[in-house]
């Protein structure tokens, strides 16, 4: 599958627990997964990556990515109309080790993922670490050691933060270690 650009994502999940990374996590060459850009908030994201919000990771392996499954996702995305997303003071979460922000309303997103579940069953969220529907729809700004630490009062000032979304993003991983890229993009409807 030829890649369009060579731009940096990320899976928007905490470190990996050992047993996390027993069980196939982290990122292994070939993995794919859809997400939602959020160029708004790049200048807040601390994680070396640009912003966005994760539909469903992994999605389907590169190896087993198809022109049906480019079409099937071309045909879905197509049908759905474009998102608008605020993310506010008050949507500034916490996990151990994670900052994040979550979009308002999360429905429309929840609706794209559990839409690419119904069609691509196999696909669990996050490799079922985080149960069978994997997290809650989140644009992670900063994680890891010392992320406990990072004051709210860092990101209050630059919200709210408004987005329009348009497009869905493929992007691939080559391994640990190396930054996901973009693969294909998808439009939502046109209005």
């Amino acid at each position: 599958m030829p890649i369009d650009t060579h731009t940096e994502a990320d899976t928007d999940t905490e470190a990996p627990t050992d047993a996390e990374a027993e069980a196939g996590w982290p990122d292994s060459p070939g993995d794919t997964a859809l997400t939602i850009h959020i160029p708004e908030a790049d200048p807040l994201v601390r994680t070396g990556t640009r912003a966005h919000v994760t539909l469903l990771y992994p999605f389907v392996p590169l190896p087993a990515f198809t022109a049906d499954t480019d079409g099937d996702l071309r045909a879905l995305f197509a049908s759905t109309p474009a998102i608008e997303l605020t993310f506010r003071h008050r949507d500034l979460r916490r996990w151990p080790g994670v900052l994040y922000l979550s979009p308002s309303p999360a429905d429309p997103v929840r609706s794209l993922t559990k839409a690419l579940r119904a069609r691509w069953p196999e696909a669990a969220p996050y490799r079922g670490i985080f149960g069978s529907e994997g997290l809650d729809p989140h644009l992670t700004l900063a994680s890891g050691p010392g992320t406990d630490e990072i004051p709210a009062s860092d990101f209050t000032p630059h919200l709210p933060l408004r987005a329009r979304v348009t497009e869905v993003h493929l992007i691939v991983s080559d391994g640990r270690g190396t930054p996901w890229r973009d693969a294909r993009s998808y439009p939502l409807q046109a209005p």
